[in-house]
């Protein structure tokens, strides 16, 4: 096999989905999921004119890895990939885009939807939302996932100004 494309998880440019490596090289897989979060223009009835996501960028690249591996050992896929962009985003850019591969369509969607779950609540990227009336606000993730029923494995998510305080406090 060829050895797999090396790139980071957390992108500062436009995501595309030519990053990935290609469904040929993994010849036992039948099913592709893929999901690609955009920008919308609203929130909670709010009218959103742009994003800015932030993030602890060493942690969040090492937290995305290891969702990738568990996720690809828990549904036996072949291949599980997410990038996240930070940076400033327009209404319509891709924001997140998480792709799996599998013998199986059932596989590929699961670990797929999984995936983004899991990043979205877990991993230290923060969302930052500028409403067209010039205000703006942190949107905090929830940690309610429809697969973690019993919490024993639960990921709580941090609040930037949590995060903030715990590095200004531990490091």
């Amino acid at each position: 096999m060829d050895a797999l494309k090396q790139f980071s998880r957390i992108q500062g440019a436009a995501l595309s989905l030519e990053i990935f490596d290609q469904i040929q090289t993994f010849p036992e897989c039948g099913g592709i999921g893929i999901f690609v979060g955009t920008v919308r223009n609203h929130h909670e009835g709010k009218a959103v004119k742009a994003l800015k996501y932030t993030a602890y960028a060493p942690v969040a690249e090492k937290m995305i890895r290891q969702i990738e591996q568990e996720i690809q050992a828990k549904y036996t896929v072949s291949y599980v990939r997410v990038i996240h962009r930070i940076g400033a985003l327009d209404i319509g850019e891709k924001a997140i885009i998480a792709i799996a591969y599998a013998a199986h369509r059932r596989e590929a969607f699961a670990a797929c939807e999984e995936a983004v779950e899991r990043v979205k609540h877990e991993v230290p990227v923060w969302k930052e939302e500028f409403y067209m009336d010039g205000s703006s606000q942190y949107v905090e993730g929830c940690c309610i996932r429809k697969d973690d029923v019993d919490n024993t494995h639960a990921h709580h998510p941090i609040k930037k100004s949590e995060y903030d305080e715990y590095l200004y406090c531990h490091h």
